[in-house]
C-alpha cells in the first residue's frame, strides 16, 4: 500500500527587506486598474528536479543543502523586496498600499515522496498543497501579506517553490519581473536599479470614498479543474487547421483557445436545461502594457489587465473553429485601435472593466474566461541550482476559467480549465479536442 503523501510546514518567518523603504516611497498609489482588481490571491508553482552534481551529493549531507538553499532563498529574497518594495507593504486602503516593510510571509515545508512523484500526472489537489494559503498570514484581510512563499523539499532534493500573491497590484507579467530579479540575486548577479514605474502615475487612482465593486464576481459552483498538454508538433497542425483568409497566420494562443471553447460550448449544449444561457462569450485578459506600444510601459508595475470579449450563439450550429479564431482576432485588434491609437485614460479603464464586469453578469450568457501567461519568462527563474522543470498555476476552482502556459520548451502549451463537473465529464472525452491535446500527462 502506498504511503500517503504528506506536506509538513516545519518552519514559518515573515521576510522583510534588507534595507528599509525611504520615508518618501512609503505610501504606493494604486492605479485605476487595481482599484478595480477583485481581492484576489493567484498561485504559482515552479518544480525544480535535483540536478546536483554527483561531487556535491556525495560530499554534502542532504539536509545542510536543504539549510544552505533555504538561507540563500531567503537573503536573496529580502535583498529583492528592497527594490520592489511595495510586495513588502500591506493595502493601506482602497487607493493606495502602505510600503512599512511589514514583508514577504516565507514557509519551509517538507514532502515524504519525491518530486517524480507530484508530477506524475499532477493531482490538482496535492498540487495546491505546495502553495501558501492565506491563513497563514494572521494580520487580518486589509493587513495580509502580499506575498506568500513556500519552499517545498523533497525526499530527493527536488524542491518545489509555491508563491501565492495578491491580484490587487500585481500581475502575471510583474510577478514574472520580480522572480527573475530574485533569483539573478539568489545567484550572485548584480542588478543595475529596477525601473519600474508604479502603474499609478499612468492611470490615477479614482477618489472614491469607498472601493468601486469589483468588475468580476468570483462564481464558486460544484467544479472540477483538469490539465491539458498541446504538444507543438499537435500546435502546427490546429494552426494549420485554423487558417483561413481572415486570420492567415493564428497565433498558438489563439488557436488553442478557440478549440477550448469550441468544445465547452459542445459540452454545455449537450447538458442544456431551461436554466442555461442560449448563447456564450470567451473573454480574454490582455496585458495592457502590449496594447499601450511605448518602451516605457513595461516598467509599469501592477495590476494592468484589460479584455476584450467574443460572443457566440449556441443556437447557430456547431461553431467554426476558423470563425473563432478570427472573431478573437478581430476582438484584440478592435481593443488595440481604441487603447493603442488613441492612448488609454483613467475614464477609459474605469468603463473598460465596467463593460465586461457587465458581460460576465449578463443572465442570457454564458461567459468563459482565460487568461494567457505564455511568453511570460517563468521558466528563466534559475535560483543557483537550474531552471524549473515546470511552471503550474494552482489556480482556484473558478467556473469557465482557462489559464494558458509554456511548456519548458517554450512552444506548447500547457491549459488548466475549469468547468462544472457535468461539463467536464463530457469535455475531456471531446475526441476533436483529444486529437491535439494530451489529458494531464506525466511531467518529464
Amino acid at each position: 500500500m502506498a504511503l500517503a503523501v504528506k506536506i509538513e510546514v516545519l518552519h514559518k518567518e515573515r521576510i522583510t527587506p534588507s534595507s528599509p523603504t525611504p520615508h518618501h516611497l512609503r505610501i504606493f498609489s494604486l492605479s485605476t486598474f487595481d482599484q478595480f482588481s477583485p481581492a484576489l490571491y493567484f498561485p504559482l508553482i515552479l518544480f525544480y528536479p535535483n540536478n546536483s552534481d554527483i561531487h556535491e551529493v556525495n560530499n554534502i549531507d542532504p539536509q545542510c543543502l536543504v539549510v544552505e538553499r533555504t538561507k540563500l532563498l531567503k537573503r536573496s529574497l529580502s535583498e529583492t523586496l528592497s527594490r520592489f518594495y511595495p510586495f513588502a507593504g500591506r493595502i493601506h486602503d482602497h487607493a493606495s498600499v502602505c510600503c512599512n516593510d511589514k514583508g514577504a510571509m516565507f514557509l519551509e515545508a517538507q514532502v515524504n515522496c519525491p518530486i517524480s512523484r507530484a508530477l506524475d500526472k499532477p493531482d490538482p489537489g496535492f498540487v495546491k498543497e505546495l502553495v501558501p494559503n492565506l491563513q497563514q498570514s494572521t494580520e487580518g484581510d486589509i493587513g495580509h501579506d502580499l506575498l506568500l512563499v513556500q519552499a517545498n523539499f523533497f525526499e530527493c532534493g527536488g524542491i518545489a517553490i509555491g508563491f501565492n500573491v495578491s491580484h490587487k497590484i500585481i500581475d502575471a507579467f510583474t510577478l514574472s519581473t520580480f522572480l527573475n530579479s530574485w533569483s539573478a540575486t539568489s545567484r550572485g548577479l548584480q542588478l543595475p536599479p529596477h525601473q519600474y514605474v508604479a502603474a499609478a502615475s499612468r492611470f490615477p487612482s479614482l477618489d472614491l470614498f469607498k472601493p468601486p465593486p469589483p468588475f468580476v464576481k468570483i462564481a464558486r459552483e460544484r467544479c472540477t479543474t483538469t490539465r491539458f498538454l498541446f504538444e507543438s508538433s499537435k500546435i502546427e497542425s490546429l494552426k494549420a487547421e485554423a487558417a483561413s483568409a481572415a486570420v492567415q497566420n493564428p497565433s498558438r494562443v489563439e488557436v488553442v483557445s478557440a478549440l477550448i471553447w469550441k468544445c465547452a460550448m459542445k459540452a454545455s449544449t449537450a447538458n442544456s436545461d431551461s436554466a442555461r444561457p442560449p448563447s456564450t462569450a470567451w473573454l480574454q485578459t490582455v496585458n495592457m502594457r502590449k496594447i499601450l506600444g511605448q518602451p516605457s510601459a513595461e516598467n509599469l508595475m501592477g495590476n494592468l489587465l484589460g479584455f476584450f470579449a467574443v460572443i457566440s450563439m449556441k443556437g447557430e450550429g456547431e461553431a467554426d473553429l476558423q470563425g473563432l479564431v478570427a472573431a478573437m482576432r478581430k476582438g484584440y485588434k478592435e481593443l488595440k485601435m481604441k487603447y493603442g491609437a488613441n492612448g488609454v485614460g483613467v475614464d477609459d479603464v474605469s468603463k473598460l472593466l465596467k463593460e465586461y464586469g457587465e458581460v460576465l453578469q449578463r443572465d442570457d450568457i454564458e461567459c468563459y474566461c482565460s487568461t494567457s501567461w505564455c511568453r511570460l519568462p517563468f521558466y528563466e527563474t534559475n535560483f543557483g541550482w537550474g531552471k524549473p522543470l515546470m511552471s503550474s498555476p494552482a489556480i482556484e476552482e473558478i467556473k469557465n476559467l482557462t489559464t494558458l502556459m509554456d511548456t519548458s520548451d517554450g512552444r506548447g502549451i500547457e491549459a488548466r480549465l475549469t468547468l462544472k463537473e457535468e461539463d467536464m465529464a463530457i469535455f475531456e472525452k471531446n475526441e476533436e479536442l483529444l486529437a491535439y491535446a494530451s489529458l494531464n500527462p506525466t511531467v518529464i
